[in-house]
């Protein structure tokens, strides 16, 4: 029974470290994507600057969730994982803004509610595709 407990205690652990490693990725590749976002407002639409900041943060995001957060190696396996759970959350995030812009809530803002829906289904769908 010590022995159960022990090993539950060690997942909990791991997971809770994953979280907490995903949070310090997720702020960081968020702030990335938002700076890009806000730069490129300047000159292109909010879908163009929304695609921009997400290509650079999702560089940044693969390095760093493979070697940081979940700590596997960075194949071709696991890259085309991050790619598809990632294609799913850049249309999840395309339509959220629009709904956010829609709304009324304006394009230097309308990124933040929309990170606060896309941020934890990415979570799901990038542990699944890294660690299956």
């Amino acid at each position: 029974m010590k022995d159960i407990l022990g090993r539950l205690d060690e997942t909990r652990r791991l997971w809770l470290g994953e979280v907490v490693r995903f949070g310090i990725v997720g702020i960081t590749a968020t702030l990335i994507q938002y700076l890009v976002y806000w730069i490129c407002l300047h000159w292109l639409s909010p879908w163009l600057s929304l695609t921009g900041g997400y290509i650079v943060s999702f560089l940044y995001n693969f390095y760093a969730s493979t070697h940081f957060t979940f700590r596997v190696a960075a194949n071709v396996r696991h890259g085309v994982g991050f790619l598809l759970s990632h294609g799913v959350n850049y249309l999840l995030q395309m339509l959220t803004l629009q709904f956010f812009l829609w709304l009324g809530v304006g394009k230097q803002v309308a990124p933040i509610p929309m990170f606060c829906v896309c941020v934890p289904v990415n979570f799901l769908l990038v542990r699944y595709f890294l660690k299956r």
